[in-house]
This record gives C-alpha cells, structure tokens and sequence, in this order.
C-alpha cells in the first residue's frame, strides 16, 4: 500500500500544482526580487572588500596598481557569483515566459480582475464571466468502490478455488468526467487514475507457491486462520468509459442547466494498470504463538493488467463490474482471469 500511495500521491500532485499556480505577475517579481536580492548580497560584499583594499592602501601595505588589480579581480569574482547564483532564477524565468506564452498562466486584467485556470474537473471561476447555472462542461469526482473478487477458470467462477465471501477488492481515486455534446447531457468521457486491490482468500487451507515454472495452490503445513490468510495485487489503474447520464436538463431564463449524477446512468467501457505490488499474507499458530508470515514477490503475476469495466446506477451509487481480459499468471497452463463485482460510489 504504502508504494501505491507514492504513486498515486505522485500524480495527484502534478494537477494541485497546477491548481494552486499563481498569476504571472506574481511569480515575475518572486523572481525578480530573488534576483535582486542575490545581486545586493554580492554587491555589499564587493563593497566591504573594496574598502579594505583602501585601507591596505592607505596604511601603505600595498601600491597603487595592486590596489586596482584587487579591485578588479574582487569585482570579476562577483559578477560570476551573480551569474551562477541567478543562472537558476533566470531559467525559472525563462520557463514561466513559456507557460505564458503557451497559456498556462493565471492572468490579470486591466480592471484588477482574474483570468483562472480551468483545469478538467476543476471548478475554478473566471471572475470576469458570470458562472454557469448549473455545472461546468467537466467536473471531478471522488470514486471509491468495493466489492467481492474472484478467478474465472475454464470459462466458470463455479466450484471456485477461493472463498466469496472472503475474496474482495477496493477502488478508489478521482476521475473527470466531461460532456461531449456541448447542448446535450446525454454522453460524457469519464477518465481518471485509481487504485485497486485485489485480494482472493484460497480455501482448504492452501496458499499459492511459485515453483519456478507456474504458480499453483499447494496444501500449508500450518492450520492457517481464514479470516487474516489472502493473496494481494496493487494496481494502478487508468479506467476510461463513456457514459450515459439520464439526469433531468432544466431551463432557466432561456438557458440550459446541465447536471450529473442526478439521476439514472451507465457506463461502459474499460481500464489498463500497471501492478505495483503482489504480497501473500499467511497468519497461523504454532507452539502457542501466532505468526504472521508476508511474502512480497511477483508469484508470475504480469505486471501489466487490462479489461473491461462497466456500471449502472442511479445518482452516485451503481452496481460495478470489472473483467480483466489478460491471466493473472503468465505461465500457468490454465488461464484464470480476474473478475469484480460490487458498489461503486461516484461524489460529485
């Protein structure tokens, strides 16, 4: 869990990075007053070592073409610390010219007013222009979702290998979701990054084992406690789907009010994610103790996974389906493919 975070906090920050950008007036004089700073700094000290030269000078302790020739050596020392010290100040400039240019960049106007960045998702107004009524044309959502996990084998999840009930998953991230049509709510792209984990609990008491060639169910030589026994993969997940939203369009004024997740919808679709993290966990007693044994590894999992995805609801709670369309195992003679079912919550 704790390099899902990194990874998942890692993209998170890139778009509160940009969120929280501020205008370009502002961070030209952060970094003209550094600039100017760094110059002051070298320019007292250039002063403090020209006046001892003159007081070398003056007590005759040198002449006067070696007071000049330390005055210039002393001046030429300065404007290279200048140089150095503000070469990454000035590439701060250069870079934030080119976000202007490029648009990126919170402006002023004339007036005093702001230009905000809009980002996907993100409802950051345009003081200038009046708000929507309802929502932006993208919005943002926090999704979390669980549910139970299995393995599809021989085209059945009948007879299964892991318990139901005890095999589950969990999902969660943030996702945008943007109206195509500009004067229909029907049809919107619904795309994010999410974390998922996928647990399945074998039963009979058997936990997975990697013999060099696949990875296969074996019988512990311990009593193993189901509750606290399960197999886990990490993943970090792209999810993409289109999605039918029936939420009611409303009309004020002559003008259209658009909402989301205000009534019947569904999705359709897909996902693609990189595994970053396959963890078996086994708890047992032995001698009076309780052990607690985690072994971290690939078990011959494939470290990339993709499939089909899909869900159907009302308002922000629906019913969520995933199907991973590669094995779990690479190398197993018998294909066994990851399915999901469960509730999924989408907040607006």
């Amino acid at each position: 869990m704790r390099n899902f975070t990194i990874y998942l906090a890692g993209l998170l920050c890139l778009f509160v990075t940009d969120i929280t950008a501020q205008t370009f007036e502002t961070r030209a004089k952060a970094i003209a007053d550094k600039i100017e700073q760094i110059t002051k700094e070298e320019k007292a000290a250039l002063k403090s070592e020209v006046e001892w030269v003159n007081e070398q000078l003056e007590k005759g302790e040198i002449t006067s073409e070696e007071a000049d020739e330390k005055k210039l050596e002393f001046a030429e020392t300065r404007a290279k610390n200048i140089e150095t010290r503000t070469a990454g100040a000035q590439e701060q400039l250069r870079i934030l010219v080119q976000e202007q240019v490029d648009g990126k960049i919170i402006e002023k106007d004339t007036t005093g007013r702001r230009i905000d960045l809009v980002l996907p998702g993100f409802k950051i107004r345009d003081s200038r222009k009046t708000p929507p009524a309802g929502e932006y044309r993208t919005t943002s959502q926090f999704v979390i979702a669980s549910g139970f996990n299995n393995l599809i084998t021989n085209n059945s999840i009948a007879h299964s290998d892991f318990g139901y009930l005890r095999s589950v998953f969990w999902e969660w991230g943030v996702t945008w979701n943007s109206r195509i049509l500009k004067d229909n709510n029907l049809l919107h792209f619904k795309y994010g990054v999410t974390g998922v984990y996928n647990h399945l609990a074998p039963t009979e008491n058997r936990y997975f084992v990697d013999n060099g060639s696949e990875t296969v169910l074996e019988t512990s030589p311990h009593h193993l406690r189901k509750k606290d026994s399960y197999f886990k993969n990490v993943f970090v997940t792209i999810p993409l789907h289109l999605e039918f939203d029936f939420s009611k369009t409303e009309e004020k004024d002559g003008q259209k009010i658009f909402r989301t997740h205000k009534g019947f919808r569904f999705g359709i679709g897909g996902f693609v994610g990189y595994n970053t993290n396959s963890k078996q966990i086994l708890n047992y007693k032995e001698s009076g103790y309780r052990i607690k044994e985690k072994t971290k590894g690939n078990f011959n999992v494939d470290d990339w996974n993709y499939g089909l995805s899909g869900y159907i609801g009302y308002k922000e709670l629906s019913l969520y389906m995933k199907y991973d369309l590669n094995p779990m195992f690479k190398n197993n003679s018998v294909d066994q493919h990851n399915i999901s079912l469960g509730l999924r919550f989408d907040l607006n």
